[in-house]
Formats: structure tokens, C-alpha cells, sequence
């Protein structure tokens, strides 16, 4: 496995062992549709979180969570449509980022509640 994929693995296990902690329920991991995969999927006080979790390493080219652009936006808003849509879920959605910066030196997890909107 290629070492962006490794952290990027490992930063999705640091962003669910967070949700955990904070009193999510994980409901699904790694959920594709069409182009977008959902890295995370919880719920928390009656609302389906959706969760994009953006790892780096270093933080020369931006934060983590700057990344995510309005393309890809659009495709983590359609999976969470075929998701809600597949399952009957009959929740309030929010969709929220977790950046993840890990390096021998540091570890800093940092959760953005609603992130973007969908509408």
C-alpha cells in the first residue's frame, strides 16, 4: 500500500476512534456511490453525520480540510442521498470535516461541524 494510502487509512481510524470517544455511533465506513466514497457515517442526537476525513502529514500546501472542494462536495452530497435513500433514514443530515495531521512530531485531530451545506 502506498504510503498517502496508509495515512489516509490511518487518519480515518484516528477520526472514528474521536467520534467514538465524543459519542457517535460509527453506522458505516468507506460507503461508495458512483464517484464518491463517504469515509465515515455516524449518527449523533438524532442526526446523520457525515464525515469527510482529510489527512496530511504537513501543513506547507494548507489545512487538511481546505481540500475539500466544491467537486467534491457534490459527489459526498449525492452518496449521502443514495445512503439516507437506501436505508430509510428519516434523520436531519450535517455534514462535517475531521483533519488529521499526523507526523512523527505531531498528532492533532480537529472536528469542523457543519462543514458545508447541501442545499
Amino acid at each position: 500500500m502506498a504510503y498517502h494510502n496508509e495515512l489516509g487509512k490511518l487518519g480515518e481510524d484516528l477520526a472514528v476512534q474521536y467520534l467514538l470517544k465524543n459519542g457517535y455511533r460509527i453506522l458505516c465506513r468507506n460507503f461508495i456511490y458512483e464517484k464518491a466514497e463517504i469515509d465515515i457515517i455516524a449518527e449523533n442526537s438524532h442526526q446523520l453525520v457525515i464525515v469527510e476525513v482529510k489527512t496530511r502529514n504537513s501543513i506547507v500546501f494548507g489545512d487538511p480540510q481546505s481540500f475539500v472542494n466544491p467537486r467534491k462536495i457534490k459527489h459526498l452530497v449525492r452518496a449521502a442521498n443514495e445512503y439516507v435513500l437506501k436505508n430509510g433514514i428519516d434523520l436531519e443530515v450535517r455534514f462535517d470535516i475531521i483533519s488529521v495531521l499526523k507526523n512523527t512530531k505531531q498528532e492533532c485531530v480537529e472536528h469542523f461541524k457543519n462543514a458545508f451545506y447541501h442545499f
